[in-house]
């Protein structure tokens, strides 16, 4: 049977669906709280189905640069991990980047900085969104905002992956990974053949053939005007991506004299409280960026254009707000509420904070 519904955590879903969207490996290596996600495969065992590889590295560190090399070779490879872990990645992913290797990483936030809390946090927005690590690079990432989302999501971060030859994220958080749902699994997927492989990814180092010169992958280049080139090259890749791969979803714009901006388990709670505001005759609505970077930035700078005020909600101090002030470039007041230290907010304290951007405006 190819498509299933179950009751189970989100990162119990990133491990089902890593299989079944014909994954050939991962790579990771425990911290609270995604550790479900490689107990899950674990206790699956893939490789005695689908040949998929499972294996907990030694660290982070040698967890990404495992992805690095199965990536090279045109592998569907992901890995999994929480803030303090996904810090010690960067290296790798920004090597990544610059070589243009596709592969999917997970990051389960907890809190900051530093170790922090095991209680979840959306304080990462500025790691994912901004590359994270050095140069001029961009990871494509995914906000989730259920169990659903966060199994059908990693066969979609796979795919821009691989469109683009660039890292992709899937930002969730210790609520969306803790929390239990009914999901509807993705139907399997065979993983692809060599053949499929060579075909489908030419720049692949999969070896010297009677057609082919052996590819080689590297993010070094010591000439600066080769270098210039490289990076152009990349930026340009990037402006195609937030053209074309721009993903959001709103609720009661339409008539709305103020909007909610929030993601992933934010969105959630900011869902509640717009039906609280509703009963009360306040007319919100709520705009949920699902692609954080690319930003829907010309779909809030439209909807700036029409309302009274945007009350962008986070857990953290303030991170996705700078993008939203960009995109509304002061046509309409943006005003922030978060908690921080692993506190997840009420519905009620977003809307107590709406009505006080309300009376002052």
């Amino acid at each position: 049977m190819n498509q299933e519904v179950k009751l189970m955590k989100g990162n119990e879903a990133i491990a089902h669906a890593a299989i079944r969207c014909g994954a050939d490996g991962f790579f990771g290596y425990p911290i609270t709280p995604q550790t479900e996600i490689i107990e899950t495969l674990a206790a699956l065992k893939p490789w005695e189905t689908t040949g998929m590889v499972v294996l907990q590295a030694e660290s982070e560190v040698a967890a990404i640069n495992m992805i690095y090399g199965g990536a090279g070779a045109g592998k569907r490879v992901l890995t999994t991990s929480s803030s303090p872990g996904i810090a010690l990645m960067q290296e790798g992913i920004a090597y990544m980047a610059g070589a243009e290797v596709p592969g999917v990483i997970v990051n389960v936030q907890r809190g900051g900085p530093g170790l922090g809390t095991i209680q979840p946090s959306q304080a990462d927005y500025f790691q994912a969104t901004r590359g994270g690590g050095n140069g001029d690079y961009q990871v494509i990432v995914l906000a989730p905002n259920s169990v659903q989302e966060m199994a059908d999501f990693v066969d979609l971060a796979f795919e821009l992956a691989f469109r683009y030859r660039n890292p992709a994220m899937i930002l969730s958080d210790g609520i969306i990974g803790q929390m239990m749902e009914k999901v509807v699994l993705p139907p399997m997927k065979p993983r692809r053949t060599e053949e499929q492989i060579k075909k489908e990814c030419p720049w692949a180092t999969i070896g010297r053939t009677k057609d082919r010169q052996p590819n080689i992958i590297t993010s070094l280049e010591l000439k600066p005007e080769e270098m210039e080139k490289r990076n152009l090259a990349l930026q340009q890749k990037y402006a195609r991506c937030k053209e074309r791969e721009v993903r959001f979803e709103t609720q009661q714009c339409d008539d709305a004299d103020y909007i909610i901006v929030a993601f992933g388990s934010a969105a959630r709670i900011a869902e509640k409280a717009v039906e609280i505001a509703r009963g009360e005759g306040i007319k919100v609505g709520l705009f949920r960026p699902i692609t954080l970077w690319p930003f829907p930035e010309k779909q809030i700078a439209e909807l700036a254009q029409k309302v009274k005020g945007i009350l962008v909600t986070e857990i953290n101090a303030g991170q996705m707000i700078q993008d939203v002030k960009l995109a509304a470039n002061g046509a309409t007041q943006v005003q922030h509420f978060g908690r921080l230290g692993g506190i997840v907010p009420e519905p009620q304290e977003i809307v107590d904070n709406l009505k006080k951007m309300m009376n002052h405006e």
